[in-house]
Parts: C-alpha cells; structure tokens; sequence
C-alpha cells in the first residue's frame, strides 16, 4: 500500500488492520506525518505540530496491537484536534496574536477523552481567530486553502479540520459549531461532519451553556464520524449541561426503504447556487434508489431567520469577545474586531428576539418532523468564497444578488438555531471549480441515530469518498 493510499484508509479499517497486525500504528504516522510536510505550504492546515511525541505514542500502540492487550477505541489513530480547545502544557492559540504564547494548565474534557481512548494529537489544525468567521485564516497562521481548488476557502470556522481530512494529513478530527463551523468546511472539504444536538457532547466554559454551540466529529466516512462521536459524547462533571445516560450509537444500520423524507432547497431565506441545487437533487435521487420517499415541503420560515440568530451570536459570542478590544483591538483581525463591536453594541430586547424566532421555527419543523423520518437540505448555499475572504470587507452574491457576507452564503445556523436536533453533512458532489458541495440530514430532537442511518445507507449507495486518485484532491 503507498503511502497516499495509507493516508487516506478511513479511521475504522486502520482500527482493523491494526488488530489483525496488518498494519502498524508506526507505519500509518510515518506517512501521515511525511504527507504534512508535503501539503504543508499548499494547504496550510494545521498549526502547532508534535510529531516526534506523536512517533513515540504511536511506538507505544504498535506493543500494544502486537501483545494483544486491551486497545482503546481509536487506538494509534493520528486525531487532529482544533487548536480552540486546550491540551495541558500544549500551547493553544485559537488563531489569535493575542494567544501566541499561551500554553495551557488544564485539558479540555473532550480532548482527554479523545486521548484516553488512544487517539494521537499529532498536530492541531487550523481555526480563524476565535472561530469566528465562515473561512479560515488569520494574522498569527495566515491563510489555510482548500485541499481541491487553492483559491477558495475550505469553510470555516474548523477549516483546518476538514483540510486536513481531505488533503490526507489526519485520520479524524475534532471541530466546534457555534454558527456551522463543523459542517461548512465539511461540505466544502467533502467530508462528514457532525453536529449533535446541544449537551450530547462536552464544551468548556461559558460556551457549553451557549445553546447554539457544539462539539463535534469530523472524517472521511460516516462510520469514523461514529466512531469519534461514540468517543467524545456521554455525560461530564465539568458541564452541567451534559446530558445522561452517554448515547453510544451503532456502526450498522438496517435500510432506509419505505422512509419519509422532507426535503428543502432554499429553507424559505436563501439563495442557492445552481450547482449546490443540481448536486442536491441528484442526492434525493440517490434517497429515492433506495426506497425512501421524498416530499418537497414548505417551513414556513421568514427571510429574518438568518438575522435573528446573528443577533444571538453578536450578543453572546461578539459581546464576550468585546472584552478584549480596549487592550487587544490593534492585534486582531479585521472580522473578529467587527464581530466584537458589533457584540458591545448588541442590545439585550434583541436577543430575547431571537428566541422568539426560534420558538417559531420549530412551530413548524418539529410536528413536520412527526411525519417525516429527516429533513434534507443544502449545507452551504455556495460552493465555496475565496480562501482570504473578509467578510468584514467584502461582498458575496448568489444568483445576481447580495447575501450576508459572514453566514448567508451558508445554510447551517438556522440548526444551531433549533440547537437540538442532529445534523450530519455529506458530501453530494463537486461544482465546476472542484469545490465539494453537502447536504445537511436533520433529525428530529436528540435522535442522533437517526441522521445517521440515513447518512450510512447514502455512503454505501454512492460508494465511499476518497478510495482513490479520482476522488482525492491532485495536490
């Protein structure tokens, strides 16, 4: 096996071959490590690297699969975890000058499970300053670029996450999803990405009490994303909004044949781009293959949605970061200083606004969802924005017209608006410009098993992302 095709081998077969001493541990980090440095200009993925302790973890698996000791469930896999949360004397930047020299005194829960489990850090990947901004670069790393087209961005806000995947530098990763941050790089990485509904997973504080906010999975297969989601989810002391019992979800999954689903292209408030519709469409025609019957419907929903979750997001999110404008706003970038003006001047009838809008939202989407099995849509309205894009600055258009430059060329926050219900991406295609396009599959509240039949029964249909060169970015 070269070493691309040992890059690329989903997480759950390395797991395979590891047991049945097929593959070692070592083997899988010395290519992964070798295909980083490759990438490493081109891409731009990740940020802090350790790979001589990575190597030496991974020494430590390779005794273990080889005397047939108890292994843990992600045992020698190279994890690239977001360089937002914290790894005790790790340093950890969340894409900001103002962090450059921190160094953390604790470990964030999800990440001391994800290692407890035998998941090796071996590098963190990449964020926008404070995972604030639907691209990913920033002043301190610079700009991370999408594995399949150079020029545009691979989404963000865990960008370097899904890069990563899709350019072959970890086997899975880590990301957070206040706004869409793990599914809109995922589609436009073509990679999977999971949001589970609100306190399945662990978050440090104050976001774990933040509703819209989510710590997720992301890989190159729907059954790796279940293998990190199984790992990470279950309830913490440190965050009472944990929910009990730990759900621990299946690999398998019976058919989806005889199905409902629901599907809508534009949500009611978005633009769509022709590509992302027609690669949408194939997709339901994919869903029909296998049974399943699709009904277009109707949310209702007004063209303010987009607008009352930014103004929760700016009241809570912008508002904390309002804090370190009088002493840090020179070192910031351009989009996290407006984000954190537009958070001091975010009013509290505002808010309280937005969760009358969400209440209405789900008037109509949760007894919809009593009818239907999931309810499928685009998760990114665009392919994709160029990779240095500033939404602080610069415009986007969508059919010949104007759309919010930060998230309305994306149909995600609307979920992390109606927090919880379960949401994966797929992938559903390519555009013209090789950007990936995905589909969201959401579920009705806190059924996370479902969203993921669904996704399961479309991947062995369409046949697995990234089995070889033709479905793999040519860097």
């Amino acid at each position: 096996m070269s070493d691309l095709d040992l890059c690329y081998l989903p997480a759950h077969e390395a797991l395979r071959r590891f047991k049945a001493k097929e593959l070692s541990p070592v083997e899988l980090m010395e290519a992964t490590i070798r295909r980083a440095e490759a990438v490493k200009g081109s891409v731009n993925a990740l940020t802090y690297t350790h790979f001589d302790e990575a190597m030496d973890l991974a020494r430590k698996a390779e005794a273990k699969y080889a005397k047939g000791v108890r292994t843990g469930a992600l045992e020698g896999l190279p994890i690239g975890i977001k360089d937002e949360s914290e790894i005790k004397g790790k340093p950890t930047s969340s894409g900001s000058l103002i962090l450059k020299d921190f160094v953390a005194t604790e470990t964030s829960t999800m990440n001391a499970r994800v290692m407890r489990a035998g998941g090796i850090v071996h590098a963190r990947t990449a964020t926008p300053e404070f995972s604030c901004a639907g691209v990913t670069w920033s002043r301190l790393w610079g700009v991370t670029r999408n594995p399949w087209n150079a020029a545009f961005t691979p989404g963000g806000s865990s960008g370097g996450a899904a890069a990563s995947l899709a350019s072959g530098t970890s086997s899975i990763a880590t990301g957070s999803d206040i706004g869409g941050s793990i599914r809109i790089p995922a589609a436009a990485c073509g990679v999977v990405g999971y949001k589970p509904p609100y306190g399945r997973n662990p978050d440090d504080p104050p976001f774990n009490l933040d509703f819209f906010c989510h710590t997720g999975p992301l890989a190159r297969t729907v059954t790796d994303a279940i293998l990190l989601q199984n790992v990470m989810s279950g309830p913490s002391p440190r965050d009472i909004a944990t929910l009990r019992p730990k759900l621990r979800l299946p690999l398998d999954y019976k058919p989806i044949k005889g199905w409902k689903i629901a599907f809508s292209m534009d949500l009611g408030c978005f633009e769509v781009d022709p590509e992302v519709q027609k690669n949408t469409l194939a997709a339901l025609d994919v869903f029909r293959s296998l049974g399943a019957t699709v009904v277009e419907v109707d949310l209702g929903w007004k063209p303010d949605v987009l607008v009352s979750g930014m103004n929760y997001l700016e009241h809570l999110f912008g508002a904390y970061l309002s804090g370190l404008l009088e002493e840090h706003g020179d070192e910031m970038t351009t989009y996290a200083r407006q984000f954190a003006e537009f958070g001091r001047k975010s009013k509290a009838v505002d808010f309280v606004a937005s969760l009358g809008t969400i209440n209405e939202m789900y008037a109509t989407l949760g007894p919809m969802l009593e009818k239907f099995d999931v309810l499928i849509c685009p998760t990114n309205a665009l392919p994709a924005v160029a990779a240095d894009f500033d939404h602080s600055t610069g415009t986007v258009e969508i059919n010949g017209k104007q759309v919010n430059p930060s998230l309305g060329w994306v149909m995600t926050t609307p979920f992390n608006m109606l927090s919880r219900c379960p949401v994966l991406s797929v992938p559903s295609g390519r555009a013209h410009n090789g950007i990936p396009t995905g589909i969201q599959i959401v579920g009705r509240s806190y059924c996370d098993a479902d969203v993921f039949r669904a996704a399961l029964a479309y991947e062995t249909a369409q046949g697995a992302w990234y089995n070889d060169a033709r479905n793999r970015p040519s860097l």
